[in-house]
């Protein structure tokens, strides 16, 4: 069975290079499913939770914004946050997510408004693949 080369990229450290059986991520226009042979793309990704496939195992990542570019046999994300489901920390996560909301009812500069928004957006993320199959 073909495979694809999930790789996922910080500004940080390389967090993930595998070869995979698929890929989901959250796209601007919405979730994308990667299989092997997918049509060359290059697009962004928004904040939220990849999801890749391997041997029937899903591995369940929190990302934030950046870009993936996707071939028929790789997909390299590269963005300013990834992290492993299990590498969360969910008290430190929604304790951002307090901080963040709290700083959004001060005035804010246009500059600080966009660093406390994607302050926020990536501690959703995080508690969104933290919390996933819970009720």
């Amino acid at each position: 069975m073909a495979t694809l080369k999930l790789e996922i990229v910080t500004p940080e450290a390389k967090i993930y290079s595998e070869d995979v059986d698929l890929v989901t991520l959250p796209g601007v226009e919405g979730e994308m499913g990667i299989y092997p042979m997918h049509v060359a793309l290059l697009t962004q990704v928004t904040a939220g939770e990849v999801v890749a496939v391997k041997g029937g195992q899903g591995l369940h990542l929190a990302i934030g914004e950046g870009f993936v570019q996707i071939t028929g046999e790789r997909v390299a994300i590269m963005t300013d946050m990834a992290i492993r489901a299990e590498d969360i920390d969910e008290n430190r996560a929604d304790e951002a997510r307090r901080r963040a909301e709290d700083r959004l009812r001060e005035k804010l500069s246009d500059e600080e408004m966009v660093a406390v928004n994607a302050s926020l957006i990536n501690s959703l993320a995080q508690l969104k693949v933290k919390r996933r199959g819970r009720s």
